[in-house]
Parts: C-alpha cells; structure tokens; sequence
C-alpha cells in the first residue's frame, strides 16, 4: 500500500509543470461532511485537508459537523439535517473544487437491524447528493474521500457503494480503506495518532500529518481536467 501512495505523490511530481500553469492559488476548495472534516475537538486547521489546502494556497472552506449522515436526518441527536440537505446552503457558490468525506455514520443506520429499509436509503441518498451537487455547482471539480477501514458492520457495503457511485459520475475518489495510511484497527497506532485510544474516527495533529502529501497529491490530481 505504502508503494501506491509514493507513486501517487511521484505522479503529482511528475506534473509539477503542468500544475504551476494550472495555478490551483486562489482557487477556493470546499470539504462536506462529518467529523472527519469539522475534526471532532481539536481546530480544523489541525486537519489534513486545511494543511493541504494551505499549502496549495487555496482558499479553504470547512463545511464539516460532527455526527452528520449522507442519508439520516440527526437533527434530534444534535447533529443536524443529512447531507443531501445541507450541501444546498452551506457550499458557497464560489467552490472551485469540492471534495466529500462521509460515510462512517452512515454505517450505524445500516448495521442497526431496527432501521427499516436503511440500505436503500443510504444508496437513494448518495446518489441524490453527488448529482445534486453537480447539478447546483456545474463549474466546480467534484471529489470524494472514503472513511479508513473501521471494524464494523456496514463499512465494507457503504465504502464499495461510495466507490462504485463514483465511479459511475466519473468523480475521483481517494480510498483510505484501501491505502491504509491509517491502521484504525491496530490500538497502538490509534493511542499515537488518534485523539483517543479508543477513538476510532478522529485524528490528532500527528496523525492528520500523515495524510497531508496525499493529500496535497490528490488535490492537484482532481486539478488536472
């Protein structure tokens, strides 16, 4: 896996020229989604995807809240409406590029034997929120980040679904499940890298250094048209 991902940095190397004249400074990059992108406790400048876009010297925007689905209302629970709803207000009509990371609370829904029909949901709603922010924002580079590889039922059937919808729309996706950068599974790098040992979501600073050249990478891949 590590072989992969210096391959993609070696890639985004190799395009260094064609990436100083597609200029990506200035331009403003959107990230949707759930605590992987608002960063649970800690600041969202701590978080990969804020260091990235720094770099890059992007204008960023964080459209992440802790707790939100792609398909489940959580407004109850305190954290707020699906994201096929709040993607209508909260992108700004000045995204060049907007990338999503979601899906892990998606997982709970699906695995919970009393949710009726929630598989299906969750594929409606996917579907209805990659074309609906196609369709809102026609201009803009559309991405998608999956969750790492987490222990649990549901994860494996929403991950291969998010990729697969993906692949349909022709949008790029970077799959931490199947890098493994991240090892969530292994305790030891979770009291190292995460913001708790038990923590099974939410990165700290060290661990979201990890992910900053691939990112960085990414990034000006989904650059490239």
């Amino acid at each position: 896996m590590k072989k992969l991902i210096f391959a993609i940095i070696a890639l985004t190397a190799a395009l260094a020229t064609f990436a100083t004249e597609n200029n990506l400074a200035g331009k403003t990059i959107v990230f949707i989604g759930d605590s992987y992108v608002k960063n649970h406790r800690r600041p969202s400048s701590e978080a990969w995807h804020a260091k990235a876009s720094a770099n890059l010297g992007m204008n960023y925007v964080n459209c992440g809240r802790n707790g939100s689905a792609i398909a489940f209302d959580r407004t109850k629970e305190g954290f707020g409406p699906a994201m096929t709803d709040r993607y209508k207000t909260e992108i700004p009509d000045s995204a060049d590029y907007i990338v999503i990371i979601a899906g892990h609370n998606d997982t709970g829904f699906i695995s919970n034997d009393t949710q009726q029909n929630s598989w299906e949901e969750f594929c409606t709603a996917l579907d209805t929120l990659l074309d609906g922010i196609m369709t809102q924002f026609p201009n803009a580079r559309l991405a998608y980040v999956t969750p790492w590889a987490v222990d649990r039922p549901g994860f494996t059937e929403v991950n291969s679904r998010i990729i697969k919808a993906c692949g349909q729309r022709g949008i790029p996706v970077l799959d931490m499940a199947a890098l493994g950068v991240i090892d969530v599974n292994d305790p030891d790098f979770r009291a190292k890298y995460f913001q708790g040992p038990n923590d099974t979501a939410h990165l700290n600073a060290k661990g979201h250094d990890l992910l900053v050249p691939l990112g960085e990478a990414f990034i000006r891949l989904i650059s490239i048209k």
